[in-house]
């Protein structure tokens, strides 16, 4: 199983079979590794409805046909601009929705949410078991303790955290965030996109890895991780 950077905080994991997207913010995304035209996709995962997450949600999922999960208020939102038989799961925090190739459950972030369409929604991180593997997406959040629960269920893998400061925490408290959270293996995310989320993820790698067992690896928009 691959997980790719596709820049900001969308991800594409793969196992040559299946093909999931979370938060596809590709147009408009100066850091973008890819188009949304030549991405594939079998679910979009979406952790809330900020543009800079939403992205291309919309004109994917009609290209490919593919599953979109979201929190339920934005769930309908997005239900409402595809075709009536288009698959749109709409849970909410703390449930799971199953596929043949894994699950996803929601859990809480702190943070804010209003779809494109003017829907306020709660946010939500994604724990994502795929592959053998299991990525808990942290989403948009401040520091807070329940960061440390996901994993208590569930043992993870890898942990995909927001470190750019400014619309989330900042990456003093991402190290504390990583010390909670627990994974093998930290991903910084949302950060150096635009200018007020501009950061040291290299210090933030030196941070974390002097103070917790956890390896950060530094991903380049484009780059990829196998867990």
């Amino acid at each position: 199983m691959q997980i790719r950077y596709l820049g900001h905080a969308a991800f594409e994991f793969t196992d040559g079979d299946t093909t999931i997207l979370v938060d596809p913010f590709l147009t408009g995304n100066p850091k973008a590794a890819a188009t949304a035209d030549e991405l594939e996709a079998d679910a979009i995962l979406l952790t809330h409805g900020h543009a800079d997450h939403y992205g291309d949600t919309l004109s994917i999922a009609r290209r490919t046909g593919a599953t979109v999960v979201a929190i339920v208020e934005l769930a309908g939102d997005v239900s409402g601009e595809l075709p009536e038989d288009h698959d749109v799961r709409d849970p909410n925090l703390g449930g799971t929705v199953e596929f043949d190739w894994g699950w996803v459950r929601l859990v809480p972030a702190w943070h804010t949410g209003t779809s494109p369409n003017g829907t306020v929604h709660t946010p939500a991180g994604l724990v994502i078991n795929f592959g053998g593997k299991t990525i808990y997406h942290v989403g948009d959040t401040a520091l807070f303790s329940d960061l440390a629960l996901p994993g208590k269920r569930s043992p993870l893998d890898v942990a995909l955290v927001p470190i750019g400061g400014h619309y989330t925490m900042d990456r003093h408290d991402a190290v504390e965030a990583a010390k909670l959270i627990g994974a093998p293996t930290i991903v910084p995310v949302h950060y150096n996109t635009f200018p007020p989320i501009e950061t040291d993820a290299q210090a933030f790698k030196a941070d974390v890895e002097a103070q917790t067992s956890s390896k950060v690896v530094v991903l380049d928009p484009g780059e990829t991780l196998e867990p």
